[in-house]
Formats: C-alpha cells, sequence, structure tokens
C-alpha cells in the first residue's frame, strides 16, 4: 500500500467553478417506516430531476395492525427533526397510508411540525383524497395490501371525507417486506378485478407497494382514473412546491391540479 510522506504539504485545489444548487426547483423530505422497502425507490422514480429527496426513518413495527400503526406516531416530531437539520426542506412527506388512516391528518401535520416547525406537510391520505376529487372521483373502489382491519381503516378515512366506496380489497398481508414484494402484475390484476361499473375511480393504497408504474396502465385497461399513494403524494408534494413542469408516464392524475378542500 502506498502511502504520503509527510513531508507532501496539501495544497489547495484552487479552480474556478460555481457551485451546482442541490434541488433548484425544490427538496422534500420523507419520513417513512423503518420497515418499509419501497417509498424511497418509488418516489425517486417519478420525481422530476430538479426536485431532490431526502429521507429519514420512522420507528414502528410488524406487523401492520392497527394498534402498531396508532403507536408509531409518537416518534414523528423526533424524525422530523432529523431532516437535514440546519438546511430544512421545503414539503415533508409522510409515507405511510394505512398510518395516517388511524392517527388522523391534521394530527400526522401537528406532530411533524413539532419537530419542523411551519414546514408544508402531505400524507397519502391527503394527497389522494385531493387527487380524487381532482380528477372528479366521488365513488372509489379500493384495493389495498393489507389485513381486513387495515383496509377498512383506510376505506372509513375516505369515507369520513365525503367518499362512496364501491367495493374493497385487500391482499390480507401484514409484514412491509411481503407488501413490497407484491408483483406489480398482481397489483394491476386486482385493480382490474377491485373495479366496479359504478366506480368513478380506482384507488390502490400503501406506500409500500410498486403500484405508480401500473397506474397508466391500469387506467387505459379501465378507462378511468386510477390513484395510488406515491403517485398522489409526489403529485401533491409538486403542487406545494409550485412546479408546473409536465410529468409524464404516472397517470393521467399530473394533468389536473388540486381543487379546493370541501
Amino acid at each position: 500500500m502506498m502511502s504520503v510522506s509527510p513531508a507532501v504539504t496539501p495544497e489547495p485545489v484552487d479552480l474556478p467553478y460555481f457551485p451546482d444548487p442541490v434541488g433548484p426547483a425544490g427538496k422534500i423530505g420523507l419520513i417513512t417506516l423503518a420497515t418499509d422497502f419501497n417509498s424511497e425507490d418509488d418516489l425517486r422514480g417519478i420525481l422530476p430531476a430538479d426536485v431532490r429527496l431526502f429521507t429519514t426513518r420512522i420507528e414502528n413495527a410488524n406487523p401492520i395492525t392497527v394498534e402498531n400503526l396508532r403507536a408509531m406516531a409518537a416518534d414523528l416530531p423526533r424524525a422530523a427533526k432529523t431532516l437535514m437539520p440546519g438546511f430544512g426542506v421545503d414539503v415533508v412527506i409522510f409515507g405511510c397510508t394505512s398510518g395516517t388512516a388511524v392517527t388522523g391528518s391534521d394530527k400526522i401535520a401537528d406532530l411533524i411540525n413539532q419537530g419542523m416547525p411551519g414546514v408544508r406537510v402531505t400524507n397519502p391520505l391527503l394527497a389522494s383524497e385531493l387527487a380524487l376529487r381532482a380528477v372528479g372521483a366521488r365513488k372509489i373502489a379500493i384495493v389495498t395490501p393489507y389485513l381486513a382491519e387495515v383496509t377498512r381503516s383506510v376505506a372509513d378515512g375516505f369515507i369520513a371525507k365525503g367518499f362512496d366506496a364501491t367495493r374493497l380489497m385487500g391482499f390480507g398481508l401484514d409484514s412491509d417486506l411481503d407488501m413490497t414484494a407484491l408483483p406489480p402484475s398482481a397489483l394491476l390484476e386486482a385493480a382490474l378485478k377491485v373495479d366496479t361499473p359504478d366506480a368513478d375511480a380506482v384507488f390502490i393504497s400503501c406506500t409500500a407497494i410498486r403500484s405508480a408504474e401500473i397506474a397508466a396502465e391500469a387506467e387505459k385497461k379501465l378507462g378511468k382514473p386510477v390513484i395510488t399513494s406515491n403517485q398522489a403524494l409526489i403529485w401533491h408534494a409538486l403542487h406545494l412546491l409550485g412546479y408546473d413542469k409536465p410529468v409524464k408516464g404516472f397517470g393521467t392524475l399530473f394533468d389536473h391540479a388540486p381543487q379546493p378542500k370541501e
């Protein structure tokens, strides 16, 4: 192994350059679960190149049950403090649909703002609600990877906002690893299976599954909008940033602007 002689003095590089901006169009912070295998890859796959994603993780435990989902919310203020301390981000995403459903969207935002005061916050339930309104959907068919009680909690979250659920289906999984292992082809078939003639749109729940990549294909086959958790999160976060460049390949949602909340 070569070594540097103590007699060699470090020199300055002394080259002119202009610093490249980091995330010139915006910086998004993601608070995801300690056991999440998918969100970072999925979200970065949708994000435009001039927006950067920075991640931290929240304590949680498998199995994914209502009780365990509710318990993890207490760690949100701590997790928020670890997102680019001293620099901050423009928008914070909480990356758990079912966790938002059992804790409540407003409570999630309050807890994150305890750790990062004043930052704009979105979550999959809020983003998907706004996305469904943007595409004109009132009646929705919902498919999830979850156990029945968790699927029910997500549906109840939408019903509380004035939506009608025409059909609910779940894969019955309680582990993040098993959820991420669901093949996109199976998610596509599930989206086709859960649809009902009276549904205005299909919603595919969960940030841990790879559903964003099949949203556009599912829309073509169904002839109606398909909203997924991660797709809706990026759509809403970009609007919070004021981002107005086109995003292609992830469904017709990106052709719409958010409607005012009712």
